[in-house]
C-alpha cells in the first residue's frame, strides 16, 4: 500500500469516526478537546459538525490556516504531558469528546508516546465520553468500540468512558 493510500485512509477514516462520534454524543453536555492542531483541517471539520460547543485546542505553538485557527481564549499552549494536567485541573472529567491525531511517521515512537499520554486523557473525559485517536491508545477504564462502517480498521480508534 503507498504513503498516499495510507494517508488517505487516515483521513476517510478520521473524519467517518469524527462524525460518529459527534453523533453519539450529540446529547452529552461539556466541551471538546482537540489534541494537536498542526493546520487545523480537522479543527475546522468540527466546527462544522460540533456547534456551538465550545473546542478547545491543546497545541505547542500554532501554525494552522487563519480559518482554521480557534479563538486564543480556546488554546491551550504548551507541551501535552504539561496542559492535560492543567485542563483536568481547570475542567474536571467533563470532555463530551477528545480527539488525537498526535503521532509522527515513526510507528514504534507512536505507540510509546499513546502509552505514555493515555494516562492523562482518560481522566478528562466525562461518563459516556469518547476518545477518537489516529493511534491505538492504552486506557484501563475505557472500552474501544465498533468504528463506523465507513473507516477502515486500524487507522483510527474510538474508545468510551
Amino acid at each position: 500500500m503507498s504513503r498516499l493510500d495510507l494517508f488517505i485512509d487516515r483521513m476517510v477514516s478520521q473524519r467517518a469516526c469524527l462524525d460518529h462520534a459527534a453523533t453519539l454524543t450529540a446529547k452529552l453536555s461539556g466541551p471538546v478537546f482537540e489534541l494537536g492542531l498542526g493546520n487545523g483541517r480537522t479543527y475546522h471539520h468540527m466546527c462544522q459538525i460540533l456547534p456551538p460547543r465550545d473546542i478547545y485546542v491543546f497545541e505547542r505553538a500554532v501554525a494552522s490556516h487563519p480559518d482554521s485557527t480557534p479563538p486564543e481564549d480556546r488554546v491551550l499552549l504548551g507541551d501535552v504531558f504539561e496542559t492535560l494536567p492543567a485542563a483536568l485541573e481547570r475542567f474536571g472529567a467533563v470532555a463530551r469528546l477528545i480527539h488525537a491525531d498526535l503521532g509522527g511517521h515513526d510507528a514504534a515512537k507512536n505507540d510509546a508516546f499513546a502509552r505514555r499520554v493515555s494516562p492523562m486523557i482518560a481522566p478528562l473525559l466525562a461518563p459516556d465520553g469518547l476518545m477518537v485517536s489516529s493511534d491505538r491508545m492504552y486506557f484501563d477504564d475505557l472500552k474501544e468500540i465498533d468504528l463506523p462502517e465507513a473507516a477502515v480498521p486500524g487507522r483510527c480508534f474510538i474508545y468510551q468512558r
